[in-house]
């Protein structure tokens, strides 16, 4: 709208016509110079400058709008660029849909507690054709830790979608679009990224997963070298965002878990270090948080922890979301893959939205 002519804007034809004689073409060209300076340059009286001034402006700048006109275009926004269903309802509807398209969303949680199960359902769905409620596409699983058990993603299909994959050849056709790399190095997995980056862009890919992101940078997870596993982290980082954004792609990344130091837990750096005793439960079952940082955890858009409780419940909370309220369901994990126990999910406020329970975990190493 800057770039709006002068001409086109609707001033008396006697004020354009000196606008353009003064070579000021454009509403940006009026608006960069103050009210005195058109003046001077014009040659007209301060009245007119004024009320011209006022004129480009109207017509250039958008109208305010209210914080709630605001909330409801991005709600459309969001509407509109799609969603990729999981088929757990309560998840679903506090997603507005799903998984969004074109976003990156973060599975994180301690090992076994459900992660690649959920990524395997994802990959089953994602691959079904379109009829069936699938993406009817290529789905890359990128398996850094060699978990991808093709005989358990089977056993989840034929379970989650029984009377769908019963038909005659549909089971070949769904594990066909399945493609498994293991990259066992992050120069590794970046050559693997720039594989895909066409197949991505052209949508043969309907949905990426990488099953975790963290094993990548292990070798990297000491206070010795945090500093060269965020500058790591940056390339890969910024790449799997703008594939996102570019293709529209969902695309899944789990993550892990790790241990917090007593004042890293605890305190804030300027609160000083805690003097009261901090119990060993209290670090195993409390005090865990995603692996990568801050420089990570501000780049996923969605964030779904996985936790486990002391009495061997187990909890799926919306972390982060754009849209959504910090809302958790109980789940448990059966043939079928993952499996909401309930679909009414209870709103968390507060900062336990972020904690990480692992009841009983000893194998966390503090980083």
């Amino acid at each position: 709208m800057a770039n709006k002519l002068i001409s086109q804007i609707g001033l008396p034809k006697s004020i354009a016509n000196i606008f353009a004689a003064r070579s000021i073409l454009t509403a940006k060209d009026a608006l960069s110079l103050t009210e005195f300076e058109l003046m001077a340059l014009l040659d007209i009286d301060l009245d007119q400058v004024k009320s011209a001034v006022s004129h480009i402006s109207a017509i250039i700048c958008p109208p305010p709008q209210t914080a709630l006109s605001l909330m409801e275009e991005r709600m459309q926004n969001e509407f509109s660029s799609g969603h990729f269903p999981t088929l757990l309802k309560g998840l679903d509807d506090a997603l507005c849909g799903g998984i969004p398209f074109g976003s990156l969303t973060e599975l994180v949680g301690p090992a076994g507690i459900g992660k690649t199960q959920f990524c395997l359902k994802l990959s089953c769905l994602a691959a079904l054709p379109a009829c069936f409620g699938g993406l009817d596409g290529r789905v890359v699983y990128i398996d850094t830790e060699s978990k991808f058990s093709s005989q358990r993603m089977i056993e989840i299909g034929i379970n989650s979608f029984p009377q769908i994959l019963q038909a005659n050849g549909v089971l070949k056709e769904m594990a066909g679009r399945i493609e498994v790399m293991r990259p066992s190095s992050l120069s590794e997995f970046m050559e693997s990224l720039q594989k895909i980056r066409l197949p991505l862009i052209r949508h043969e890919i309907k949905l990426l997963i990488v099953d975790s992101i963290a094993a990548l940078f292990s070798g990297e997870n000491n206070k010795g070298i945090r500093g060269r596993q965020q500058h790591s982290l940056g390339w890969p980082l910024s790449y799997l965002k703008s594939v996102a954004e570019l293709s529209r792609t969902p695309i899944i990344v789990t993550n892990q878990v790790r241990g917090q130091s007593h004042n890293e837990s605890i305190q804030y750096p300027f609160q000083g270090p805690r003097t009261d005793p901090i119990k060993n439960s209290e670090v195993l079952e409390s005090h865990l948080v995603p692996a990568l940082g801050i420089q990570w955890a501000h780049s996923v858009t969605i964030r779904l922890i996985f936790e486990g409780h002391s009495d061997h419940q187990r909890f799926l909370k919306v972390a982060k979301s754009p849209l959504s309220p910090p809302v958790v369901f109980p789940f448990t994990v059966d043939s079928s893959g993952i499996r909401l126990l309930s679909d009414d999910g209870v709103v968390v406020m507060g900062p336990d939205i972020n904690l990480i329970r692992s009841h009983g975990l000893v194998n966390v190493t503090s980083q």
